[in-house]
């Protein structure tokens, strides 16, 4: 059962939010803190010592940026559908989702490397959208500092604070046996010191706050977009249509950058197989194509949906609302092949 839970986890917590979402709304104020505890257990599982940066880290932030922009250029020179163009610019410049080491350490990714691209991810797209979305929408009342420190205080508060508290939890519980090894080997009791760890039914937490906070992600979108725009049935289909065929281009590129660009070889950097036991019977090609898969594909829809109302056309957070579908479908199906070979 708990088997058949997980791998179906993602499209029913969709379909229960979206169709449960007055009854979930009320939960909303929760969603912060759901989403605080998911990346605080998951970044305890991380050494912040073992976080570098590697060539995949910046072959997918430069196709991340290639994308957004030379999608947004083609639609607008070929078609001139300003919705069309800012949706798929939604689908392509979102930065990587804060739940997208959960998924990824499941299927037998490294946890730490796309911690680190998360990192990188959120902190680059509060640089780059004040620095363009001026010249995209130049209606948007938004100058560069304000801007960017706003965006920044709706990512970094997410990210640095579980990440700084698992930090300190693990120094001071290092410090803690480290001085009362040194006290019992003086009195030669022979014992080494324990390292921090989470136990195995610990480890398991944040897929299910994740779960949840889709739940109550899912009735917020469908109540703003239910609530507050008058759509045209076309623009709705060809957003959907379009934020699919994004979604699955930036799954696949992302794969395949992280077969080619491997983060290292096994055995000259393979710690993975401490923190995530699901990474080890694989090779580094294969554990860095499903992370940098996660970590181009999934993608911050709630930070995309919020900056598409507040800096362009609305209308274009429809694309970034479509794109919350798609990805969980998306890895709800890998999920279910992963279970499977199991």
């Amino acid at each position: 059962m708990k088997k058949w839970f997980d791998s179906n986890a993602l499209w029913l917590s969709m379909l229960i939010g979206a169709f449960g979402y007055k009854l979930f709304l009320p939960l909303a104020p929760m969603l912060p803190w759901l989403i605080f505890f998911m990346l605080f257990f998951t970044f305890c599982k991380v050494n912040p010592l073992d976080l570098r940066l590697h060539k995949w880290h910046w072959a997918v932030l430069f196709a991340q940026l290639f994308f957004s922009f030379g999608t947004y250029a083609l639609v607008m020179t070929f078609t001139g559908n300003k919705i069309l163009a800012q949706g798929l610019l939604m689908c392509f410049i979102m930065p990587t989702a804060t739940a997208a080491p959960i998924i990824a350490g499941k299927m037998g990714g490294s946890i730490q490397n796309l911690t680190t691209f998360t990192l990188l991810s959120n902190f680059a797209t509060a640089i780059i959208v004040p620095a363009t979305f001026p010249l995209i929408n130049p209606a948007a009342d938004m100058t560069f500092l304000p801007a960017f420190l706003l965006i920044l205080s709706r990512v970094a508060p997410l990210l640095l604070g579980p990440f700084f508290a698992a930090w300190l939890l693990r120094i001071g519980f290092n410090t803690y046996y480290r001085k009362t090894s040194f006290t019992s080997s003086s009195s030669s009791t022979g014992t080494t010191p324990r390292q921090f760890e989470l136990s195995k039914g610990v480890a398991q937490v944040p897929f299910y706050l994740w779960v949840a906070s889709i739940v109550i992600l899912m009735a917020v979108v469908t109540n703003t977009t239910i609530s507050n725009f008058q759509f045209q049935i076309s623009n709705i289909l060809i957003l959907l249509v379009s934020s699919f065929f994004a979604c699955l281009i930036q799954f696949g590129l992302g794969k395949l950058i992280g077969f080619y660009l491997p983060a290292a070889s096994k055995g000259t950097d393979y710690r993975d197989v401490l923190i995530n036991p699901a990474a080890a019977p694989t090779t580094m090609a294969g554990v860095s194509s499903i992370t940098a898969g996660q970590a181009f594909g999934q993608k911050n829809t709630s930070l995309g949906v919020w900056m598409a109302n507040t800096y362009l056309d609305p209308m274009a957070s429809l694309g970034a609302a479509a794109y919350i579908i798609w990805q969980n479908i998306f890895n709800s199906v890998q999920l279910m092949v992963v279970a499977h070979k199991k």
